[in-house]
């Protein structure tokens, strides 16, 4: 309900929901993840999706979404995942609705292969807008909303989601000894500008099908050593989703260990904080080892009594 209100000396409507605000702690729980493998082509991208998701869920609970004309079925080998093959016209409307497909016959990951055919593909975005009769940038204006909900429909999906963009060459010119001449700057996503920022992760792939994090809010890959993606990509992603844990909490979880194995433990699942845990980790072995080295801390029934416990 709104009611007039003031603000500086002018009117104002006030949001009655604006009252229910409430102000949390920070908190990663059941988190899906949205991911991206940018490569050209013959990378491996689609490959390489398929063993990530191995590594998150069931291969019968693993989709690909197949722009890239029966592609998907060439790795049948691998294990009995699902295919839903999509076919022009490629609107931002059929992919949503082969996402929705998808959501409602309980996958846990979909892959959708590729999603530069949404840009740039027979039906797509860029078709769409160039068969449009008027004014050009007035156009943009009724096309940005549809590729937007296609993007925040993978953005809201249930499912973890593993899209894949075709990559090509980007140029610019630049001046030398008096001539403009192309330089290579790196590989560009066929997709419209931007569209990374909306992944929690992104891998670029070589044509050697080694992949190196461009983007990584997991912590998990980024500045590491390029290397080929495998299931334990997918292990530790799906490690990092589940956990909801924040970073007070593990502090707290390592000084209430108990024991040398608990604290291992620990630290195994938060290798992203090693750097903060660690200290905390060798301060809580100390003083586990003067309890086990002081009997006077453990009552008659082995249970640790001292202070620190």
């Amino acid at each position: 309900m709104e009611k007039e209100g003031s603000h500086y000396g002018s009117p104002f409507l006030f949001d009655q929901n604006l009252l229910n605000m409430e102000l949390r702690q920070a908190q990663r729980k059941q988190a899906k993840i949205k991911l991206a493998l940018q490569g050209p082509s013959g990378s491996g991208k689609t490959m390489s999706a398929l063993l990530l998701a191995s590594g998150i869920t069931d291969w019968n609970k693993i989709a690909v979404i197949d722009t890239e004309n029966h592609s998907a079925d060439l790795y049948a080998h691998l294990g009995d995942y699902n295919v839903l093959q999509l076919s022009k016209p490629f609107t931002p409307e059929r992919y949503i609705t082969a996402i929705e497909t998808c959501e409602n016959s309980s996958i846990e990951v979909i892959i959708v292969d590729s999603v530069s055919h949404e840009w740039e593909g027979a039906g797509g975005v860029l078709s769409i807008h160039s068969a449009m009769a008027g004014n050009s940038f007035t156009n943009w204006s009724k096309i940005t909303p549809r590729h937007n909900a296609f993007v925040q429909k993978m953005l809201d999906s249930p499912c973890h989601i593993i899209a894949t963009i075709r990559s090509k060459q980007d140029y610019t010119l630049t001046e030398k000894n008096g001539k403009m001449v192309p330089e290579k700057v790196g590989l560009k996503g066929v997709t419209r500008e931007g569209m990374d920022y909306e992944f929690t992760v992104v891998f670029d792939l070589d044509i050697s099908h080694h992949a190196k994090a461009s983007k990584d809010r997991t912590g998990l890959f980024m500045d590491k050593p390029e290397g080929i993606i495998s299931a334990g990509y997918g292990i530790r992603i799906l490690k990092w989703c589940n956990t909801g844990t924040s970073l007070n909490n593990i502090k707290s979880d390592i000084s209430n260990a108990k024991s040398l194995d608990e604290l291992r433990n620990i630290l195994r699942l938060y290798p992203e904080h090693k750097d903060v845990l660690n200290p905390l980790a060798i301060a809580r072995k100390e003083e586990l080892s003067k309890s086990i080295i002081n009997p006077t801390n453990f009552s008659e029934n082995g249970r640790n009594t001292s202070k620190d416990n």
